[in-house]
């Protein structure tokens, strides 16, 4: 029979965040384990003040913090546990939690040693007891790579390509974070079903995770009009996001992209696939609305 080393802890698997430029917003991203630990901890997290919002993507849960320090009125089985500080440095963010009881052992015990987390300071917990931690993560920030058109009629396939690259490209300094795939209006040119692809990274090293990717994206397409496009910013601004809904509604005229202006998009391979690689950033996470298929009038 095998002993179980840690019977009343369950490691997140890694912690990582993302901050805007101002330093007063993070996202923050729990990799889980344990899938009814993290349904708890949505639900009982977002009642701090400091939670904008929180959500499910895949097996993470991101919360939305704004920055500050807020004492926590704690009660059992109403509000046991939650984010208590979020701070904001040029290279680490700091996050706080606490908890009482099992959410004294989530806050403190689970979170301290878990990948990504540069140092902590937890206390004792278990039981009853009302315990808290504070763990340190590198400041990321987040970046969103487009692609559209890798495949040609007799091979290849864009989502599993874009997928499999994010894998290779991820390093230390790069989290791949999610994969989205993006219906995009079904023009006459198309492959077959006419979706571009976002994949999002946290990370603090934009370039070398930008050149990795190209790289492979040229080493490993198929096609000789890819597009690859690049976001580096917190939030896909509203013009990216009335393009996106653009191409998705109907076939655009090529020009239509040259009137987006957005500072923090590059164009990085500008083949015919670019439309539907820049249309696709705005979609990163946001499932329902990506994998829509519009007849040209809604």
């Amino acid at each position: 029979m095998v002993n179980i080393s840690e019977p009343y802890v369950i490691h997140y698997p890694k912690i990582v965040a993302v901050a805007n430029a101002a330093g007063d917003h993070v996202e923050l991203i729990e990799f889980f384990d344990c899938v009814g630990g993290a349904m708890w901890t949505k639900r009982h997290y977002a009642q701090s003040p400091l939670v904008n919002n929180v959500r499910c993507v895949g097996s993470t849960m991101r919360y939305s913090l704004k920055t500050g320090s807020v004492d926590l009125a704690l009660e059992g089985s109403r509000f046991p546990a939650g984010i208590s500080a979020c701070t904001v440095d040029q290279n680490e963010i700091a996050i706080t939690y606490i908890g009482m009881g099992g959410g004294g052992v989530g806050a403190a015990a689970c979170r301290s040693d878990a990948g990504g987390v540069l140092r902590s300071r937890s206390d004792p917990a278990g039981g009853g007891k009302i315990a808290g931690a504070t763990i340190w993560l590198p400041r990321r920030q987040r970046v969103l790579i487009g692609v559209d058109d890798t495949d040609t009629p007799e091979e290849g396939a864009t989502w599993t390509l874009v997928h499999n690259i994010a894998k290779a490209a991820e390093d230390d300094q790069s989290v791949y974070l999610s994969h989205t795939i993006v219906q995009l209006f079904p023009v006459p040119y198309r492959t077959k079903n006419c979706v571009g692809l976002v994949v999002e990274f946290a990370t603090n090293d934009p370039e070398g995770l930008i050149g990795r990717f190209h790289k492979f994206l040229e080493q490993y397409t198929l096609s000789t009009k890819t597009g690859m496009a690049v976001y580096t910013g917190f939030t896909p601004s509203a013009t990216l996001l009335a393009f996106g809904r653009s191409v998705k509604r109907g076939e655009v005229e090529p020009g239509l992209l040259e009137t987006v202006r957005d500072g923090h998009l590059r164009i990085i391979m500008n083949g015919r696939g670019i439309t539907g690689a820049v249309a696709a950033i705005p979609f990163y996470t946001n499932y329902e609305e990506a994998l829509e298929l519009c007849n040209g009038k809604n």
